[in-house]
């Protein structure tokens, strides 16, 4: 009869001079990760280090491949190792500490920022399929691309739109940009120059996308969020033509917009054609709830779908799109040539190949794991910190929104834990008007361990009830 772990007398592996006899019987697992942690940690693995196999590894060993696999996936989850289907296993990055002790707080905790897990970025998939890209582009494609971006992802886009948000577009309609602050520049700039001097804006919302409008806007004012999203009948009264909105994943309650709100918003745009930019803010990852549709089918004549690939793959890249009504198009267009001539086009054939060929889909499914994952160790973590704190926002994203106790002044929270390592974002912060205090917690970017010690080193500081 076969058994688990073949024994593993007179075995060992030539990489890293594995010595499966000092290993544990009853966790090889650990040895495993932790010998790869510190080849890692000492240089013996550099970044951009590839593993072996799992079954080679196993079968030099003479564990189980399931042991490989879990030693594999600990330094994955920390974001030391990144796994890449057809391309093997690199390391990524360095880990702060040998071993498996949490770090102290020497290096700065942040948790503010609301990525995702950027050493997940796959790297070998993006060079594999730049090389394609390289070796057969045009002379064509190289030249001055136009600046509404490059046709094949205006197309790519187009298709993954309709199949992932309900989104029936062409590729004309599909306008390449500088990520969503780029598209939110472009928009205001256009609009301005037809007469629209003002924006709305939920309340809260976040701070960047308001900076951006009140560069080239006069002012932008707040419209309550309640538990079904934007208050459109608060809208109504603000005399605004253009307003902002999260609709499948309000930043930063979390919050949904109800089919209701979405009639009244469409009906209070086509009243007197006014304008409604959609950001599609991190609707990629879901965990816990039904696919939320994009808002613009139901009017894609005044609405203007917005989005890029910072929380899908990294904000590094700078690109984004737009879906323009056809009366938008021509002036978008316009200014885009009139700014930068557009974005570079080989990033754009990269992620228009990513599309083709179905890789950025396979990597948002795992991506939705690992994000998982870490959402339901930060929910753990302030429930063992922060008792009693209510937590929204966590069945779709990358952050979570923490409801502290009346009279907490969240500013002043967040100052203490920036003294003790630890960024977050005050929810009062993001607010118009005055309201309950709270954190907005960006939990993918780290790796559970160290969201724990930020959110440890809030409960600390959270004042006693």
């Amino acid at each position: 009869m076969a058994t688990a772990e073949a024994t593993p007398a007179a075995r060992g592996s030539d990489f890293l001079q594995l010595d499966p006899g000092a290993a544990p019987a009853r966790d090889r697992v650990g040895w495993l990760a932790d010998e790869l942690r510190r080849a890692v940690q000492d240089g013996r693995l550099g970044l951009g280090s590839r593993l072996p196999a799992t079954r080679i590894l196993a079968a030099e060993l003479g564990f189980a491949r399931g042991t490989v696999v879990e030693a594999y996936r600990r330094l994955a989850e920390t974001g030391v190792l990144d796994g890449d289907r057809g391309a093997g296993t690199r390391v990524v990055a360095v880990p702060s500490v040998v071993g498996s002790t949490p770090p102290t707080a020497d290096s700065v905790i942040d948790v503010a920022s609301g990525l995702p897990d950027l050493a997940a970025f796959p790297r070998a998939a993006w060079l594999r399929a730049e090389r394609e890209v390289l070796a057969t582009a045009t002379a064509t494609e190289l030249g001055y691309a136009h600046p509404q971006g490059s046709p094949a992802l205006r197309h790519e886009l187009a298709a993954w739109l309709a199949r992932s948000r309900g989104i029936r577009t062409t590729a004309e309609q599909v306008v390449i940009t500088a990520g969503v602050t780029g598209a939110l520049s472009l928009l205001a700039q256009v609009l301005r120059e037809r007469g629209v001097r003002s924006c709305a804006v939920e309340d809260p919302s976040a701070h960047g996308n308001r900076v951006i409008l009140q560069a080239w806007l006069d002012d932008v004012v707040g419209v309550p969020v309640d538990d079904q999203g934007l208050v459109v009948a608060d809208l109504a009264v603000t005399g605004r033509s253009a307003v902002l909105v999260t609709p499948a994943h309000q930043y930063p309650t979390g919050v949904v917009l109800s089919p209701a709100r979405r009639r009244e918003l469409v009906a209070w745009a086509r009243a007197e054609q006014r304008w409604v930019i959609e950001d599609d803010y991190d609707s990629e990852y879901r965990y816990d709830r039904a696919p939320v549709p994009a808002l613009h089918p139901l009017a894609p004549d005044r609405v203007v779908h917005v989005s890029s690939l910072s929380k899908t793959l990294a904000p590094a890249l700078r690109l984004g799109w737009m879906v323009v009504p056809d009366a938008l198009r021509a002036e978008v267009v316009h200014r885009r040539w009139a700014t930068d001539l557009g974005s570079p086009v080989v990033p754009q054939l990269v992620l228009a190949e990513l599309l083709r060929s179905g890789t950025l889909e396979r990597h948002l499914r795992a991506m939705r794991v690992r994000h998982r994952r870490r959402r339901d160790a930060a929910i753990a973590a302030i429930g063992r910190h922060l008792p009693g704190c209510d937590v929204l926002g966590i069945a779709a994203g990358v952050h979570l929104l923490v409801r502290l106790p009346p009279g907490v002044d969240d500013v002043a929270l967040c100052a203490a834990a920036a003294d003790r390592g630890v960024r977050v974002h005050p929810l009062s912060a993001l607010r118009f008007a005055p309201g309950g205090p709270g954190l907005v917690l960006g939990y993918a970017a780290q790796p559970p361990r160290r969201v724990e010690e930020a959110v440890a080193v809030l409960g600390e500081l959270l004042p006693s009830a």
